[in-house]
């Protein structure tokens, strides 16, 4: 089955929607997991929830790069990665270090004693000179340090607080399906949906009842109808009363971006010392890809490539005239 994205305008109104549906893209992900024996039911939700919500934010923004959701803390998960490319191609993955237990949500998994994070990184393509990637941290706790145990509530945070954006995201995940939906207020100036309308109405247009109506509505959505249902469905039983504009879906795909070159590249940052040292104690490097579980092998004479192209593409000496 192919994954899906939806994107839609309420017309008239402030307020638009996205609707993503990962299936094969997703059930790419558990697949590359099996030869690890798999996530726990628990933690396969949290990453699953994570993939659909990176794809709806990467394709929320107009940006050429990655975009990048990490969530890490003290608990048995100890760091869960959904990576997003401007294309809609996509991996993720988990490192489970301590015991999963049967029910464990946001605050178990992660957040165990206040110190879990959530981090959203903007990854340019083409960096200039001396340019490093935006990076937003949020905690995975309230103002009054109340432990937060849904992922949608913690991303909503971020989006407002970096966006100035109410916005309403509903996750879910099993097995087979990573979705979401996602229903977000609009500002007035440059939305073609809002023509008629005074700019100086903006604030209140921000609170006003519409976007509260459907933000309700899009609440009213249960995980089994979610995960479940298909878009056209979902849709007409959620918002069958609003006259809604559909563009065309997008489909996001199963990538990974690892590469014999970047893992080379990520030898070479180690230094010689230490490829040496490691060659020397182990007769040579296996390096697996934590995404897609692709192995790179370096021998004593692959490990001395590296750095000797490294050396062949430095640029000549200075002569002394």
């Amino acid at each position: 089955m192919s994954s899906e994205l939806h994107k839609f305008i309420f017309d008239g109104l402030p307020v638009r929607g996205m609707l993503v549906r990962l299936t094969g893209a997703w059930q790419e992900i558990l697949k590359r997991r099996e030869a690890a024996g798999g996530y726990p039911p628990e933690v396969m939700q949290l990453l699953g929830e994570m993939t659909a919500a990176g794809t709806l934010m990467q394709s929320n923004i107009k940006f050429n790069g990655a975009l990048i959701l990490q969530i890490f803390g003290d608990g048995p998960v100890k760091l869960a990665v959904a990576e997003v490319q401007p294309d809609l191609s996509l991996r993720a993955t988990a490192t489970v270090t301590g015991t999963v237990e049967p029910g464990d949500t946001l605050s178990r998994l992660v957040n165990v004693n206040n110190l879990g994070r959530c981090a959203i990184t903007l990854d340019p393509k083409d960096r200039l000179p001396g340019q490093q990637p935006y990076q937003g941290v949020v905690p995975l706790f309230g103002d009054q340090h109340e432990k937060i145990e849904n992922l949608g509530d913690v991303l909503e945070h971020y989006m407002l607080q970096s966006e100035q954006l109410d916005t309403r995201m509903i996750l879910a995940a099993d097995g087979q399906v990573a979705a979401g939906l996602l229903i977000q207020r609009l500002p007035m100036q440059g939305q073609g949906n809002l023509q008629g309308q005074q700019r100086s109405d903006e604030d209140e247009i921000g609170r006003n009842e519409d976007y509260k109506r459907i933000a309700l509505l899009a609440g009213t959505l249960k995980r089994e109808e979610l995960l479940g249902l298909d878009v056209d469905t979902i849709l007409h039983r959620l918002f069958w009363e609003e006259k809604i504009t559909r563009f065309v879906p997008g489909t996001p795909t199963f990538a990974c971006s690892c590469s014999q070159e970047r893992v080379s590249s990520m030898l070479r940052s180690l230094g010689t010392a230490e490829v040496e040292s490691i060659i020397a104690e182990q007769g040579r490097i296996d390096v697996g890809c934590e995404f897609c579980g692709a192995q790179y092998g370096f021998d004593p004479v692959d490990a001395a490539q590296i750095f000797t192209s490294q050396a062949s593409q430095l640029p000549p000496a200075p002569t002394v005239q």
